[in-house]
């Protein structure tokens, strides 16, 4: 065969040969370890013999719950391989000493004392492999007044700031739809994780990374904390208005709703224009930004009057034609069918045996060199026990006596 007719090689993806071994569970953890193995790492998920890691069992199917495939498990560990192990067995810390040995990275996600506790924290595996990084992730971080308190997102979204600026004058306190906290938490750990492996290449040191939920969390509160911290400005909760500009928000229109954002002086012109509503261009109350800001109750019903004459496509495409950036309120299911997320296949289709195809969030970034996505499917528990076991050295025999005693 001419070397013109031979099939090309798969790109290499980004992470290609770094092991990682994930002791987390549920959701920051498995999340952040998810986006190093849809970037191509070798992702160990070492779970308790039992029934692994928590979200196996969450979901809104029964049948998957039981089977320990629950749809919370499902959605965040593509491409990762299952590994049963009973840490609280001295031979079962043998086998994980073992696996250290070639590890690039460690994550977990144990209230900061646990691993202490079972002899295995960093000071005892980086002597091990001292070019081991080791991310370790937690609601507060790993040392401080709070440091030992149990935290779920909802926990944080309430000690951030999240749930005191979210919602307006009559439903406040209110937290985000999703586990905002969880995720962004483990996309910081990810990140780091990254940062970390780039250090390495330079000078071969590995390195241990603390990661707060709370920390992640709070820097995306970034304009609203600068608002208080520079301008002395104490946040207003504004439910789907945006505080930085009017007409800024959400509006009805003859069938529903629809999201304007005119954040820019010719924008808030064009729609005076398209609504046929010049002369609101010229009037004081909305003439400047910040006196549309201060008037926005005043502005608002002018504005809907107008939008309530026809239905919400119809403006959509008119304002975007006209260069305001507008849009639809798509309920989840029409929000994941619509064509711009088609065309990126954001959503990724694969098998799962014994439950059929699922389609599942990949790697969002396109990375042209080194794409990234979904190449198998979320484990089995306790999948790919034997042939790791058989890849440190141990003999079916082993392998057979370590499961009659409960080590895997």
């Amino acid at each position: 065969m001419s070397s013109a007719s031979k099939p090309s090689e798969p790109p290499r993806q980004a992470l290609q040969g770094v092991r990682v071994l994930d002791m987390t569970n549920v959701l920051a953890g498995p999340f952040a370890t998810l986006h190093l193995a849809l970037l191509g790492a070798e992702v160990i998920k070492i779970e308790n013999p039992t029934d692994g890691d928590l979200a196996r069992k969450l979901g809104n199917v029964p049948k998957l719950n039981r089977e320990l495939m629950g749809t919370s498990f499902l959605a965040q560990n593509s491409n990762k391989k299952s590994f049963t192990l009973n840490l609280k067995e001295a031979e079962g810390k043998e086998i994980f000493k073992k696996l250290i040995g070639s590890a690039d990275v460690l994550v977990e996600n144990f209230r900061p004392d646990v691993m202490s506790r079972l002899g295995l924290a960093y000071p005892e595996l980086s002597g091990i492999n001292p070019r081991m990084i080791y991310c370790a992730i937690s609601g507060f971080g790993q040392t401080g007044p709070d440091a030992l308190k149990p935290a779920y997102d909802q926990i944080i979204q309430g000690l951030s700031g999240v749930m005191a600026i979210n919602g307006d004058e009559r439903l406040n306190p209110l937290r985000t739809g999703f586990p905002v906290c969880d995720t962004v938490g483990g996309l910081t750990a990810a990140f780091a994780v990254l940062a970390a492996l780039y250090h390495r290449e330079q000078t071969g040191e590995g390195q241990f990374i603390d990661v707060a939920l709370l920390d992640s969390i709070m820097p995306l509160l970034g304009w609203v904390a600068a608002n208080l911290l520079i301008g002395q400005q104490q946040p207003v909760p504004m439910g789907n208005e945006n505080f930085t500009a009017a007409p800024s928000g959400t509006f009805a229109t003859k069938n529903g709703y629809i999201n304007i954002a005119a954040n820019k002086q010719e924008q808030w012109e064009t729609v005076a224009e398209l609504l046929n509503l010049p002369e609101l261009k010229h009037d004081p109350r909305f003439q400047e930004r910040d006196s549309r800001k201060l008037n926005r109750r005043e502005l608002t019903p002018l504005l809907e009057a107008k939008l309530q004459e026809k239905e919400t496509a119809f403006w959509v495409e008119l304002l975007n034609q006209h260069s305001v950036p507008s849009g639809a309120i798509l309920g989840l299911e029409d929000a994941l069918n619509q064509p711009q997320v088609q065309h990126r296949q954001t959503l990724q289709s694969i098998p799962v045996d014994g439950i059929g195809e699922l389609r599942l969030f990949g790697m969002a970034a396109k990375l042209a060199k080194t794409p990234g996505g979904i190449n198998a499917p979320p484990p089995r528990l306790s999948a790919h026990t034997d042939a790791l076991l058989k890849e440190l050295g141990y003999a079916p025999s082993d392998i057979q006596r370590l499961k009659g005693e409960g080590v895997i």
